[in-house]
């Protein structure tokens, strides 16, 4: 494991020596070339610095000094205007990184007294979250108390107040990122929620405090730690839907399962499996994100893309924060004695509930082919304030089932369309119903009482839609079943499938990816009449990439002229795809 902790210091130390130098004298960041700068990074940054300190002890790298720079940057978060608290709250941990007392903290003696006092200021000021933000506040707060700044210890009433609205929002105790709206938003962000929360405690002045709330925070990262089993794909693609995903849907999901074996939230005998599961993320992680040659993260380019909030630089600086923090741990965690943990490939298929209400229910469908490879995560979940494929309920699989990243296509859904109401059958369900079928198939089905629009609005008095997917081996069927409450037209209808590729240089070996023969897409019933349109090529259109390589082809089915809809009469569209999956070269 030292091995291990090393070669992550050594990965931290090469990504900020090719960052460093973007940090501008007023401690501001230069983005990286065609992207624009966050008003939180210089937080970040600072975050990123402290825990190198952390880590390391060391206060120079590459001929920088690392105290003068984390005051910079955090003198120019604590001035951003206007204040970005997300940023404010990495800031002042990046600050508390070196060291708790006032007196004795190298970067605090660095600040002039006007900085000084902005950080009481800023770290006093706090809203009231519904979301992730939440754990901003938190970690404000573990600042403010920790420094000296306040007698008043906040921690963990602002954590109790957190927990609270996540069984508020979620029956089962999932971390709901909405703040609007349908609601449901489960996504990426809950692990990050609990990951940020549980290093800001580590860093709590009192250790009574973190000893206290660790079992709070428990309750709920154990609900994500065993998910890791279903959700981790063999190649070691970790969290894969949803907004944000790609290389932080890596770092997070390490980072909680690293934690999680520091404070015993995993049993000893499964201890070994986590390890593995563990090792499998890291590699997919350095193998796809970082520029090996170089040695810094590598987001973006003409093949693939992230999520669109997330620049360049901010994803170095918090991989290097990551790597850090997974050297420190990696020295506090016992690995367990005997052979590597082998288990061989299984046929599984698995719903976690996120929500089960009256209203609604969300939760994430999780199956995996032992023979082919084919590993699949179908989310049916809110997607936010802001649309994207990220979140739709069709199978998730990098490299067989694809979908572009940050804008809307109905993949693999159909999209239907009455007067100005565009309905998907998405963000919600009723019934939500899973179980074996023939043959050692799996099923998974809900219902839609109402259609929803796109603005995940139920439409009231339309019509209503039944969902069933089918999964035996590596074949995929579905079928969609409206039935409308009284005549209606159906103006337009509308269906996708998406083709990509890996990508030509970051990918992991032995990955499974899309054979010669594609998917092998019947329509086995479709009462809408669709029409197959000319495959589109937009392997030229930036606009279509993926986290993980580029899209090449888009096939539509579509019917562009109006279909009058009857009551008593059920329409369907079933598709079957038998996708030709292979293992990718190295």
């Amino acid at each position: 494991m030292h091995s291990f902790s090393e070669q992550c210091l050594d990965m931290a130390r090469s990504i900020l020596g090719h960052n460093l130098d973007s940090i501008q004298p007023d401690g501001t960041v230069l983005p990286a070339p065609g992207e624009e700068a966050r008003p939180d990074e210089p937080g970040h940054v600072a975050f990123a610095l402290g825990e190198y300190y952390r880590a390391t002890g060391e206060t120079t790298l590459k001929g920088f000094d690392i105290i003068d720079l984390a005051a910079r940057c955090v003198t120019a978060q604590m001035f951003m205007e206007p204040a970005a608290e997300n940023g404010l709250a990495y800031a002042a941990l990046g600050l508390l990184c070196f060291g708790p007392s006032k007196e004795r903290n190298p970067v605090w003696e660095r600040l002039v007294e006007e900085t000084q006092q902005r950080i009481d200021k800023q770290l006093l000021h706090r809203s009231d979250y519904d979301n992730h933000w939440q754990a901003f506040n938190i970690a404000k707060a573990v600042a403010r108390f920790s420094f000296g700044l306040s007698k008043k210890d906040e921690t963990s009433r602002l954590i109790e107040r957190m927990v609270d609205r996540i069984n508020h929002t979620s029956s089962a105790g999932f971390f709901d990122d909405s703040v609007e709206g349908l609601g449901g938003n489960f996504n990426l962000y809950g692990v990050m929620a609990l990951v940020f929360t549980r290093s800001a405690l580590q860093l709590h002045a009192n250790s009574g405090v973190r000893d206290r709330k660790l079992p709070t925070l428990r309750t709920y990262g154990e609900k994500y730690i065993r998910m890791m089993p279903d959700l981790v794909r063999a190649d070691g693609l970790g969290w894969a839907f949803g907004r944000a995903a790609g290389a932080y849907g890596q770092m997070h999901c390490v980072s909680l399962i690293l934690q999680g074996l520091r404070d015993g939230w995993i049993p000893d005998d499964q201890r070994q499996k986590y390890f593995d599961i563990l090792r499998r993320l890291f590699m997919f992680f350095y193998q796809t994100y970082l520029d090996q040659e170089h040695g810094f993260l590598d987001l973006r380019d003409d093949e693939r893309t992230a999520y669109k909030a997330h620049t360049t630089r901010m994803a170095n600086f918090d991989a290097a924060r990551y790597l850090c923090q997974w050297s420190r741990l990696m020295k506090t965690v016992q690995m367990p004695s005997g052979a590597p943990w082998a288990e061989a490939p299984k046929t599984s298929g698995r719903f976690v509930i996120f929500d089960k209400s009256n209203r609604k229910e969300q939760g994430l469908f999780m199956y995996r082919d032992g023979e082919s490879g084919l590993h699949l995560s179908l989310p049916l979940v809110s997607c936010g304030k802001t649309l994207s494929s990220d979140a739709l309920p069709f199978p998730h699989s990098p490299g067989v089932f694809d979908w572009p990243n940050n804008v809307y296509l109905p993949v693999m859904l159909p999209e239907l369309t009455f007067g100005d109401q565009v309905t998907l059958p998405a963000f919600y369900g009723k019934n939500c119903v899973t179980g074996l079928g023939m043959r050692n198939s799996f099923y998974f089905r809900y219902e839609q009482p109402d259609l929803i629009n796109l603005k995940e609005e139920m439409v009231k008095g339309i019509g209503s839609c039944k969902v069933q997917w089918n999964f035996s081996g590596r074949n995929v069927s579905c079928e969609f079943a409206y039935t409308v409450k009284q005549q209606v037209t159906l103006d337009k209808f509308r269906y996708v499938l998406v083709v990509a590729a890996p990508h030509s240089k970051y990918r992991v070996p032995g990955s499974p990816v899309l054979g010669p023969l594609g998917h092998r897409c019947s329509v086995v019933k479709d009462d809408f009449q669709g029409t197959w349109q000319e495959t589109e090529v937009v392997t030229a259109d930036p606009t279509y990439r993926t986290n993980f390589g580029k899209i090449h082809y888009l096939q539509y089915l579509i019917r562009d002229h109006p279909l009058i809809m009857r009551p008593g009469h059920v329409y369907r569209l079933a598709v079957n795809f038998e996708p030709d999956v292979v293992r990718e070269e190295g």
